[in-house]
């Protein structure tokens, strides 16, 4: 099925930073999808927001200061998102990869109330497909 969604909308959000925003996009596309598909959250499109949204708020979560839900989300995430490589729904999934793989080892072992390891946080951009 093609959803026609403002992409440039979550775009935005991811490049700013607002992750709070970026999460409450996703999850309201995949309750859209996760109605109108049959294979409801279990529809791989569904599936693929939701680990974007767990990418989201390992990022939100690393940041405010709660490594120990950062991390938990920062796993979710890692699960379900190396299926969708290198692309799907036009989303390039390889640079959300990379930022996780390299906050990940960074926050293994910090405290769950500790800042977050890198300041400024610096993180890839959301990319698309070309085309």
């Amino acid at each position: 099925m093609q959803y026609l969604w403002d992409w440039d909308e979550l775009e935005h959000h991811w490049d700013s930073n607002d992750f709070g925003a970026v999460h409450d996009w996703l999850n309201e596309r995949w309750a859209q999808i996760v109605k109108t598909s049959p294979g409801g959250d279990k529809d791989a499109d569904a599936r693929f927001m939701q680990g974007l949204a767990y990418a989201a708020l390992a990022l939100y979560f690393t940041q405010d200061h709660n490594q120990e839900s950062a991390r938990l989300f920062l796993d979710d995430a890692l699960m379900v998102l190396p299926q969708y490589k290198p692309s799907h729904m036009g989303v390039m999934v390889e640079p959300v990869l990379e930022t996780l793989h390299t906050l990940r080892p960074a926050i293994a072992h910090l405290g769950p109330d500790a800042e977050c390891p890198f300041q400024p946080f610096v993180y890839n951009k959301l990319m698309f497909e070309q085309g």
